[in-house]
């Protein structure tokens, strides 16, 4: 026994603190889990399961408990039962279903099998009864019916042969003869003595009684039922009878099989019945007899015959057959001649049930369980046991537990079975509240050592109870003594510590010791040597007696140490001497079967030492005999009352002396009366009884005792004691109807059961059971009869019956005495009128008996009247008289009543006579109502002729047919209204009604005339075919209903559909008709679900209505492909090269399809990517299993499902990695000399390893000689081995092998070297490919032998390799290459020399790294998608496992979508309708996803909105104008919306009219003025842009007419160079004198101008010199001039659009400045640009650097060093005014301009210190490598080249704060867009960010802001709608990834821009006529002919002049004084303000 490991301290303290806090319910009785059970069967699954393949089965199989039980259905081996596609399967609710099937798909092991259903939880299992399952294929069988020979006179049988393998289903239901008449089953209730001369038996034979000659000519058949498939079919052949007629006398012979052995019965609900035959003939005709042999004896006695129990001819029928009915059944045939018999056993089975008592007990450790299995039914062939699903070979129904273990709680299960069924009954056994047994924690080890000092033993033991700790030495218990002393304590955790001292340990103490832990519940030992060195010693052995036939084991006691052999002797002989005799060296002596003879004598252990020493023990052994009994009994009979019986108890063999005593029912004998004992002798003694009586009955046992043992033979008597009465009954005599009670009792032994019977007839003699019935019952004994009437007067048979003697009966009369009484009281009699009739009464009772006639309650004479004769007849039970009626007449129907009279009363009976004839004719038929099918009658009831009329027939015929030609419609009599349907409408019909009563038919009623109405059709659509014509179309064909039915002309249909087996209602489509002769209509559906079936009905329809639905024509639509995958995919490694995959089919609605087959799809995983690397299994089941795989791989499986439509989805990819086997052989050996006694050996790896190598094994073996071969492990990181102590010159063979887990593999190549002085340089290391990792080390090995040493150098691709930073050679000859990049890749070669020779090999050195940048090239642009090309990098090393394609809109947000490796076109779909887009793709590999492709920068197709011709698109009246928008032509991209503006020619101010107009409407402008010219300004919509058109026009006069055209100085009507003066203008200004004054105000204005700029460029110049980041900022963020161009592909520029302010709105002034928040925010930077220079941008060659995608922030500034918090102190001109780092500004918005005190603070962010990228955890815009590192960037006006599409900002921009604090005010598609949109861009930095807010919804392309309140929250009330388009926005860069789109709104029409109508009085420059102008009107200024804007060259600083866009005098004279307020506001803010370029638009060019 092993010592038991100490458990951690702290789970002992554990283990104490829940000791403690459980306290004592812990023991309590109870079980912790009380309301935790084991598994109980609610539903358990019946015997046989019989079912026809066209059918199949489901078995229901269900249990409880807690927890819940798991279901699994197994074999009757045991094994589990899995799924069987298609033939079984096991659904998730725990049933076997055996789905229907064909036959040729029919499995023995499946369809018949023994099944049974196995419920376990963790308290155990139970396992169901055997369930026979049986699948019965529909064959084709036929029955038969063979001749039968007979002799005349006899009982024949003929039988139906049924085929043997569908016996079991077939029942005979009956018998047909040749005539056709069939002779059925008798019914359940039928008599059997009634059946006349056929009777079919309850076995489906046919019975024919007393053949005579002419039943030899008729033939039959049996008529057969299936009891499955509910086939009936007649046999196949008819059988007759072969009559033989006898000659002479014949004596009975046996024919047939009669010798039956059994006849087995199963009862059902009703009980069955069974046939005995006795299929003898004889002459003359036998007689036959029946008896039944009396159970367990060779007495009969003679079947009684009674209602249940019939014999017919010879062959027994019983009914109901009962389990007692069972036994052997003798039939005696005989006849004058001669006799026979035939003998048959019966068995009626009952079905088998058991109940185990108790079904739950709860036990406490050690003591004993009892469970008792309680079972019924017939017969039982088996009992036996099971616990939790395992047999325990238990046979008993008592199962006993004397003890109970833990081990034993658990289910305990019993079962009974027999052939046919079984049954079980479960009960739980759960342990009580002690029951830990000892268990030792930690014991003594086994010691040696030498005399002398003190010993220490120690054992420690735990349990529950504690237990006892006793100690042993060489099985004696050890005492204290003065040597040996035992103690023992408990500790606080409750084990029990006990320890053996011994003092000064001498040689003799040695021996076996043993400490033993006991307590109640259990035994725990532990024993170990302990040996002390001295001489052999032998301890003392007592005497040993054992019991003759037991085995002797004994063990000789030896101290000392060491002993080197210990022997036993006998008479001086070693043993063994014979076979029985055991030996073993430590000193044990075993002896089997042991004898007196030869084995009781003295033996000696003999011990001795190396030295010779030795000792001698002796050991007697007495072998003792136990008593045996000589088996002994009362007889095989029992004994009868009165009877001697003697018994003898005989001792054969046995030690005397022997006691013996007798024992009766287990008390002593000796003072039982009647019963003596007399002892025989020391051996014997004898029990006798003189006279036998019934209180002898019971069990015997004699017991007999001596030394060795006592043993006891027990026998049964069983005594007779035949019935006695107690109460015999006697005749008896009632009055009729009161309570009788006769009693009969009788005793007896067995108790006999009394009955009662009664004669047949009015004699005694025959008798029959008494029926069971309301008034009749029998109650021990007492037969009582409620009510008793005369039908119970007779003869009784009392009988008593106990099977012991021929029984008690007693005949009695019971007679009943009553006056007359007529069983009918009143009746009806009927006649026909004419006819003759005759009336009986019949009266019972007493006779005489007289009887009178009266008619209607008058004396009835027949001497009056002729035609009545009375005649009277005596009957047994009465008298019976009869009046006769010669010819009845009318007045015959009266009331007859006759009087009886007798002694004890009188009474009547009543008799109503009816005299009948047919009715009389109906009449005063009339129509009530009608209508095109049918007509409402109504008639008069005419005499019904005394018989109640059965009905009316109304006829009917159309007009032009004749009478015979009629319809029929039958009206119930009793009523005088009917309706006539199925007419046809507009149809002349004749009708008329006749009367009919039981005796005849009336005449015909007048006929009447009508004509019906038109109707609806009422034919249903012919020859409807639906068909699916794909996934989501079926189309649906029909033909008119026959034209009989259309009931006027049809005018079309209704085609109604809808899903099947739904509730809904259908939907209609209507369809005219086609009015071509038999054309055939059709009608597709669309739209509809994929694979799902539709129910489609058609009506046709006239005028009138819609006729009848057609049938539902249910058909499915197409297959589509599963839409989710298979769930639960798993996968199982069976083997080294196949995996187990399995999976649940997806969910049905799901499938979209029948799934015809799994697809899994299977590869190594690191080949995973390439998808031709990968295979494909086809499965039609759950799982499958993958074959031929690689050993030792992981592979990747995903599971499709594949339906007719396709292949399904994917299931998420599964793992699992083949087993491990063992290795291939090393690729290369080497072996290389080393010296004059050793060899270098080095080897290469196995190509395939199979595994992990775990070692390698070298094989050496010096050639020639027949040596052994040598070998040496080398664990698996090792390459080579020294093999040394070698001899010099001899030739040694190596071979080298590898291990895996699995075993040795194969062996190399066998290479042979010779050891020598001479040691050539040699390399050991081979030629090998190393793949390493980009930026990991790489170390190339190079090991070298040779005398003298070798020098090794390294050439790199060919050339000498010289050590550096990264590379070196280390002292192993290896080299080493650190941080391993692309370039390293190449050949490496290491030559290795010395002076005897020289050698080399070459490394291949592969470097993986991820891909480099693909290239991407654009294959093909559509409106909505974009095709390109992708294809890697031709320097890629590693394998491409595909690609990630990143693209975006211009405005909008970074999407991927992943490409596989071999697609080399990839289509980007659902993209924005003429926008641009930026692409770029990264690779990846197994290293890691790669650097980033250039940008590809494309469009989608199409174009903004183009101009339509004024004339198609205006059409003017005096006070409106109409606006034709379908004149205008989309570009290629839907039309949004537009926004419509107009204003008076002279105003500068537009009016906003309407800013969402559709573009399919008309439009027309409302309240204009007549005789008016105005500007119309359009602005179209579509997702490539807007186009911007202005019209002028002219109002038509009040009359209609036209106005004269504008004159413009040259008579033209210019209106564009006329200068109209404004109302507040005086009208003394002369404009030829203003027009040069302002003129010259202006060229002084930019003679200004030019000063400013030079100077601001010389302070440029200087700044250039400083801080380059400084000036960098200021470039990417000044507010520059309509001159300066800008390249657009800076990608800052970028992220810079910024908030754009509703036109024209005020902020209100900041407190405490002298300027508004507007100016302090606008402010220009300082002049770092001529407003009119050009910035050229190949200053900085950063600005065209490719823009690369944003995987990684650049660290480190790469334009200077950073600048911090300090520089914005104002160090630099037009920086004064930067908002500061972490500076709180107080902004206030539109909604608290009226209330400065709502304004709010916002805060600004840090710089970013030089370092490029996002600011940690905002969502914003993302910065690409290479942006100068600086998050302040400003917003500004800049024009830009338009091959790059101007990008242009407000000029009242300024400072960008970090973040927006409003987030839905940013749609790049809508809001303001760069000019490519031709948008109104106001960048106004209140609301301007380099960053976007973190909101989802920042960055929305179709909506700025849900459509309600979009700024009225943000700007007040007034301001609501007119906003909606110039949202707050972001500095939404075009990359920006953090920003998702807006997922509510999805609308693609934006909403159009603001009115542009709103005050302008303030004077301030904010709201100056100037800024406006900047701010709106320049911005929209219009080109030529109101064209589109931007449409000249790149630079706008060379745009020629032209007319039309030159400023008016009266906007230059405004612009000039601007500049004068500019001036006079001093040097600091014209320094801010000088970059506003003057007022002058962002990108006009203004000539002066």
């Amino acid at each position: 026994m092993n010592m038991p490991n100490e458990r951690p301290k702290w789970l002992m303290l554990y283990a104490a603190v829940a000791l403690i806090a459980c306290g004592s319910q812990c023991f309590a009785a109870n079980p912790p889990d009380a309301d935790q059970k084991g598994p109980v069967f609610l539903k358990e699954p019946t015997n046989r399961i019989d079912f026809s393949n066209s059918t199949g089965a489901e078995i229901e199989c269900k249990a409880s408990g807690n927890p819940m039980p798991e279901i699994i259905w197994i074999r009757s081996d045991g094994t589990a039962v899995g799924d069987v596609p298609g033939l079984r399967q096991i659904s998730s609710d725990g049933k076997l279903v055996f789905p229907p099937f064909r036959a040729e798909d029919y499995r023995q092991e499946v369809h018949a099998q023994v099944y049974a259903c196995l419920a376990r939880n963790q308290f155990g299992s139970i396992i169901s009864r055997d369930v026979h399952v049986r699948a019965v294929v529909h064959q084709f069988y036929q029955t038969r019916v063979i001749d039968e020979f007979v002799l005349r006179g006899n009982s024949a049988t003929l039988k139906c042969l049924v085929p043997s393998f569908v016996a079991d289903f077939i029942d005979v239901e009956g018998w047909i003869d040749e005539e056709g008449v069939e002779i059925r089953r008798p019914l359940p209730d039928d008599s059997i003595g009634n059946h006349g001369k056929y009777l079919v038996l309850p076995s489906g034979e046919l019975h024919i009684r007393e053949v005579g000659p002419e039943d030899g000519y008729k033939s039959y058949q049996c008529r057969t039922k299936h009891r499955l498939t509910g086939e009936t079919r007649l046999s196949a052949t008819k059988g007759r009878l072969v009559i033989t007629e006898p000659v002479g006398s014949v004596s009975p012979q046996l024919n047939g099989n009669g010798n039956q052995e059994h006849i087995t019965l199963t009862r059902v609900p009703k009980m069955g019945s069974v046939t005995l035959m006795c299929p003898a003939q004889a002459y003359p005709v036998p007689f036959f007899r029946w008896y039944k042999f009396i159970e367990g004896t060779t007495r009969k006695q003679a079947v009684v015959l009674n209602d249940r129990v019939k014999q017919v001819s010879g062959t027994l029928i019983i009914k109901d057959a009962v389990v007692e009915d069972s036994g052997k059944y003798l039939c005696v045939v005989n006849n004058s001649v001669g006799g026979e018999s035939v003998e048959t056993v019966l068995t009626v089975t009952a079905p088998l049930s058991a109940k185990i008592d108790p079904p739950t007990q709860t036990v406490d450790f050690g003591r004993p369980a009892v469970f008792t299995c309680q079972y019924t039914g017939n017969p039982i062939k088996t009992v036996s046991w099971m616990k939790d699903g395992k047999v325990i070979g238990h046979s008993e129904p008592v199962l006993r537990i004397e003890s109970v273990k833990k081990e034993d709680k658990g289910m305990y299960q019993c079962f009974v079975r027999n052939d046919q069924e079984s049954a079980e009954a479960s009960a739980e056994l759960k342990l009580g509240g002690r029951f830990d047994p000892p268990v030792i924690r930690q014991a003594f080890q086994e010691e040696t050592m030498e005399p002398g000092p003190s010993v220490f033993l120690k054992c420690v033991a735990g349990g529950n109870p504690t237990p006892e700790i006793s100690w042993e030495l060489d099985g004696k218990k050890i005492a204290n003594n003065d040597r040996y002393q035992v103690g023992q304590y408990v500790t606080v955790n409750g084990d029990v510590v006990s320890y053996l001292n011994i003092t000064s340990v001498h040689a003799n103490d040695g021996g076996l010791y043993k400490c033993i832990a006991k307590s109640k519940v259990g035994v725990a030992e532990h024993s170990a040597k302990l040996n002390v060195y001295g001489l052999p010693y032998i301890r003392q052995m007592e005497k040993k007696a054992i019991v003759a036939g037991e085995t002797l084991i004994v063990t000789c006691p030896v101290a000392g140490y060491p002993i080197d052999s210990i022997v036993w002797e006998r008479d001086n002989r070693a043993l063994p001497i014979n076979r029985k005799q055991k030996v073993f060296p430590n000193g044990t002596l075993i002896i089997e079967n042991v004898e007196r003879n030869s084995d009781q004598a003295t033996y000696t252990c003999v011990a001795k030492n190396q030295e010779g020493y030795s000792a001698r023990g002796s050991l007697e052994v007495q072998v003792m005999a136990p008593p045996k009994i000589t088996p002994f009994s009362f007889g095989e009979e029992p004994a009868n009352v009165e009877d001697s019986l003697s018994v003898t108890c005989l001792i054969t063999t046995g030690d005397l002396p022997i006691d013996i005593e007798w024992f009766f029912n287990d008390y002593g004998i000796s003072s039982y009366s009647g019963i003596s004992v007399m002892k025989g002798g020391k051996r014997n003694s004898v029990l006798s009884i003189d006279s036998v009586q019934a209180r002898h009955a019971g069990n015997y046992s004699c017991r007999a005792k001596n030394h060795a043992a006592a043993v006891n033979y027990t026998t049964v008597l069983i005594v007779n004691v035949p019935p006695r009465w107690i109460l015999e009954p006697t005749d008896k005599a009632f009055a009729q109807g009161s309570d009788a009670k006769v009693e009969c009792k009788a005793d007896g032994f067995p108790k006999p059961q009394v009955t009662w019977k009664k004669a047949v007839g009015d004699t005694p003699g025959e008798y029959k059971d008494l029926k069971k019935s309301d008034n009749i019952r029998v109650e021990e004994g007492t037969l009582h009869v409620d009510n008793i009437q005369k039908t119970n007067e007779g003869y009784y048979l009392c009988e008593a019956i106990n099977g012991i003697g021929s029984g008690l009966s007693a005949v009695i009369m019971i007679s009943v005495q009553a006056p007359p009484e007529f069983t009918e009281k009143l009746r009806n009699q009927t006649a026909r009128r004419g006819e003759p009739a005759v009336l009986q009464c019949e009266a019972k009772g007493e006779k005489p008996i007289g009887i009178l006639w009266n008619m209607n309650n008058m004396r009835l004479d027949p001497k009056n009247d002729n035609r009545y004769t009375i005649r009277e007849e005596i009957l047994s039970t009465g008298v019976m008289s009869s009046l006769s009626i010669k010819r009845t007449e009318r007045s015959d129907s009266a009331l007859f009543t006759c009087v009886a009279t007798n002694a004890f009363g009188s009474d009547d009976a009543s008799i109503n006579m009816i005299v009948q004839e047919v009715p009389e004719m109906p009449y005063a038929l009339k129509v009530l109502d009608k209508s095109g099918r049918s007509v409402q009658l109504s008639w008069a009831q005419p005499y019904d002729g005394n018989s109640p009329l059965d009905r009316y027939i109304i006829e009917f015929k159309r007009s032009r047919a004749s009478w015979s030609e009629i319809d029929r419609v039958i009206v119930p009599g009793h009523t005088t209204e009917a309706q006539v349907q199925k007419l046809s409408p507009a149809t002349t019909y004749n009708i008329r009604i006749v009367a009919e009563n039981a005796i005849g038919t009336s005449q015909s009623s007048e006929a009447v005339t009508i004509i019906t109405a038109e109707e609806a059709p009422s034919g249903k659509p012919q020859n409807i075919k639906v068909e699916p014509v794909n996934q989501t179309t079926m189309r649906v064909t029909w033909k008119p209903p026959p034209r009989t039915e259309w009931n006027g002309e049809i005018l079309g249909y209704y085609v109604g559909y809808k899903l099947s087996n739904t509730n809904s209602s259908y939907v209609f489509e209507t369809i005219n008709f086609i009015t071509e002769e038999g054309k055939e209509h059709n009608l597709e559906l669309q739209n509809l679900r994929v694979y799902t079936q539709y129910s489609v009905v058609i009506q046709a329809f006239n005028k009138i209505g819609a006729g009848p639905l057609s049938e539902e024509e249910k058909q499915f639509t197409a297959e589509g492909t599963p839409s989710q995958p298979p769930s639960d995919t798993a996968c199982t490694t069976l083997t080294s090269q196949t995996i187990r995959v399995g999976w649940v089919s997806p969910p049905l609605e799901s499938a979209n399809g029948v799934i015809k087959t799994y697809k899994v799809v299977y590869a190594p995983s690191d080949e995973w990517y390439d998808e031709t690397k990968r295979h494909y299994k086809k499965t039609a089941s759950s799982d499958t299993v993958l074959h031929g795989l690689k050993k030792y791989t992981n592979y990747t499986m995903q599971v499709l499902a594949t339906t007719a439509g396709g292949d399904g989805v994917r299931s998420v990819p599964i793992h699992c990695q083949t087993e491990p086997d063992v290795p291939e052989a090393p690729t290369d050996v080497k072996a290389l000399v080393m010296g004059n006694a050793a060899i270098l050996v080095s080897w290469r790896p196995p190509a395939q390893p199979n595994g992990i190598i775990t070692q390698y094994t070298v094989y050496s073996k010096a050639e020639g000689a027949e040596t052994e071969t040598k070998t040496q492990k080398v664990p698996h990181y090792q390459m080579s081995f020294e093999a040394t102590e070698l001899e010099k010159n001899k030739p040694y063979e190596f071979w080298v092998t590898a291990s895996t887990t699995i075993g040795e593999g194969q062996q190399s190549k066998s290479i042979v070297a010779m050891p020598s002085d001479q040691v050539p340089a040699k390399i050991a290391s081979f030629d090998d490919t190393f793949t390493a990792t980009f930026k990991e080390d790489a170390k190339m090995p190079c090991l070298a032998v040779g005398a003298p040493q070798p020098e090794i150098t390294w050439k790199i691709k060919g050339v000498e390799f010289s050590a550096n930073d990264r590379m070196r050679v280390l002292p192993d000859g290896s080299l080493l290459i650190k941080s391993v990049n692309r370039q390293d890749a190449g050949d490496y070669s290491c030559h290795a020399e010395n002076s005897i020779a020289k050698d080399s090999i070459t490394h291949k050195l592969i470097v993986l790294a991820p891909p480099q940048s693909p290239h991407v090239t654009l294959s093909a642009t559509t409106t909505d998608a974009l095709t390109v090309k992708l294809k890697p990098h031709e320097g890629d090393t590693a394998p491409l496992h595909g690609y990630t394609l990143h693209y975006k809109p211009e405005f909008g947000e970074w999407e991927t979508s992943e490409v596989s490796v071999d697609s080399q076109k990839h289509n980007i779909e659902s993209l924005l309708c003429g926008s641009r887009y930026q692409v770029y793709a990264t690779g990846f590999n197994n290293i890691g996803a790669g650097e980033a492709s250039d940008i590809l920068n494309t469009r989608t197709k199409g174009q903004k909105p183009k101009l339509p011709e004024k004339p198609r698109f205006i059409e003017v009246s005096s006070n409106s104008v109409s606006l034709h928008f379908k004149a205008w032509k989309d570009g290629g991209c839907p039309m949004s919306h537009f926004v419509v503006e107009s204003k008076k020619r002279d105003q500068i101010e537009w009016n906003q009219i309407s800013n969402n107009v559709k573009p399919d409407n008309n439009y027309v402008v409302l309240d204009l003025e007549p005789a008016t010219w105005y500007n119309l300004r359009i602005t179209a919509h579509n997702s490539a842009g807007f186009t911007v058109a202005e019209y002028d026009f002219a109002t038509l006069t009040v009359t209609g007419g036209t106005i004269a055209p504008l004159d413009d100085g040259t008579g033209h009507g210019n209106v564009h160079t006329r200068i109209r003066l404004p109302a507040w203008m005086p009208e003394w200004l002369d404009l030829n004198f203003m027009v040069p004054l302002i003129a010259t105000v202006v060229v002084v204005a930019v003679g200004i101008c030019v000063v400013c700029v030079a100077l601001s460029r010389r302070r440029a110049d200087d700044m250039r010199g400083g801080q380059k980041d400084v000036y960098y900022d200021v470039v990417y963020n000044q507010t520059m001039g309509p001159g300066a161009t800008l390249d657009k592909r800076r990608p800052d520029l970028r992220d810079e659009l910024g908030y754009i302010a509703p036109p024209n709105r005020k902020l209100p002034p900041v407190p405490g400045s002298n300027y508004n928040t507007c100016d302090r925010i606008k402010r220009g930077r300082g002049g770092l640009r001529s407003n009119h220079s050009t910035w050229d941008p190949r200053r900085n060659p950063n600005l065209y650097e490719e823009l690369k995608a944003p995987p990684v922030p650049m660290h480190g500034n790469h334009y200077g060093h950073a600048h911090g918090n300090a520089e914005c102190h104002y160090r630099h001109p037009g920086m004064e005014d930067e908002i500061c780092p972490y500076a709180t500004f107080h902004l206030l918005g539109f909604r608290e301009e009226m209330d400065p005190t709502k304004a709010m603070n916002f805060q600004t962010f840090p710089h970013q210190n030089g370092h490029a990228g996002p600011v940690p955890g905002h969502a914003g815009t993302m910065l690409p490598p290479g942006h100068p590192g600086h998050v302040h960037s400003r917003s500004g006006s800049q024009s830009m080249p338009r091959a790059n599409r101007y990008q242009r900002k407000n000029s009242q921009g300024g400072q960008s704060s970090i973040y927006t604090p409003a987030p839905e005010y940013d749609d790049p598609a809508n809001c303001a867009e760069e000019d490519q949109y031709r948008r109104y861009t106001r960048v106004n930095s209140q609301g301007g960010s380099l960053y976007s807010g973190p909101g989802p919804e920042y960055d929305d392309p179709a909506n700025c802001a849900p459509e309600e309140d979009q700024y009225g929250s943000q700007y007040g009330g007034p301001y609501g709608q007119p906003y909606d388009h110039y949202g707050s926005r972001g500095s939404m860069g075009r990359r920006s990834i953090g920003s998702a789109r807006n997922p509510g709104n999805g609308s693609p029409e934006p909403p159009p821009p603001p009115p542009r109508n709103h005050d302008m009085s303030n004077s301030s420059f904010n709201d100056s006529k100037e800024s406006n102008e900047i701010s709106e009107a320049e911005c929209d200024r219009d080109h030529g002919p109101r064209g589109n804007y931007g449409e000249d060259s790149n630079e706008a600083v060379k745009r020629s002049p032209q007319p039309k866009d030159q400023r008016t005098t009266e906007e230059m004279r405004k612009l000039i004084e601007s500049r004068r307020q500019l001036n006079e506001t001093g040097p600091k803010q014209l320094q801010l303000q000088q970059t506003n370029g003057a007022g002058f638009t962002a990108y006009d060019t203004m000539a002066v």
